[in-house]
């Protein structure tokens, strides 16, 4: 078989753009579905959470499969960027945490209410609070990573991405229990989206 690049990037690129807007409709429909949920002082994964009536089918037509397409977008990307050890590995931080680990954090939702005290966690729950950990621990620097090894545009929205992203997500675990957690995660969340459909577009433009 040939390789062929152009059309590589046009999977790449709608890999990317399918990936978002299953996130974001999840999401949406997350807090539709779910009587009194607030996308200002609630968490992404109390929407389908163990025992919400919609968290099966968030999970398994959303989350999951947003998942799979931003895993595949993660590690293809490369293929077709200037070659760098840098880039290379911020990708692969994005396919391993951010992909398999929105995977991951739907296979094994937390508690209802995701439990924010931690108060006799399921296992489910463990699983959950430890993947999202290094997720939002992990994901920002990869976008860092991917700056640095850039150069023109695609260095100047990584990083600013990535730097924005790590602010909230130091406000969101320096308070857990806040009144505004739904807000820093969702902007955390938002740097990263807008990150991944930049690059989707810079590839398709190549």
């Amino acid at each position: 078989m040939t390789y062929q690049p152009n059309k590589i990037k046009k999977w790449i690129f709608w890999f990317a753009v399918a990936g978002v807007l299953l996130f974001v409709m999840a999401t949406v429909l997350g807090g539709v579905f779910m009587d009194g949920y607030s996308h200002v002082r609630q968490l992404i994964s109390e929407s389908y959470a163990n025992g919400t009536e919609y968290g099966p089918l968030l999970r398994w037509a959303g989350y999951i499969p947003s998942g799979i397409l931003i895993t595949l977008f993660a590690f293809l990307a490369p293929l077709v960027l200037p070659k760098s050890r840098l880039v290379a590995l911020g990708f692969w931080g994005v396919g391993i945490f951010y992909g398999i680990g929105t995977i991951m954090v739907a296979f094994f939702p937390c508690d209802t209410g995701c439990n924010p005290e931690f108060i006799d966690p399921s296992i489910s729950q463990i699983v959950h609070t430890v993947i999202g950990g290094l997720t939002y621990i992990t994901v920002p620097l990869s976008l860092l990573l991917v700056g640095l090894g850039s150069s023109s545009k695609m260095r100047i929205i990584s990083l600013a991405s990535g730097v924005l992203a790590y602010c909230f997500v130091v406000l969101l675990f320096k308070d857990p229990t806040g009144p505004y957690i739904g807000v820093y995660q969702r902007v955390a969340e938002a740097c990263i989206l807008s990150w991944l459909l930049f690059v989707a577009f810079y590839i398709k433009k190549l």
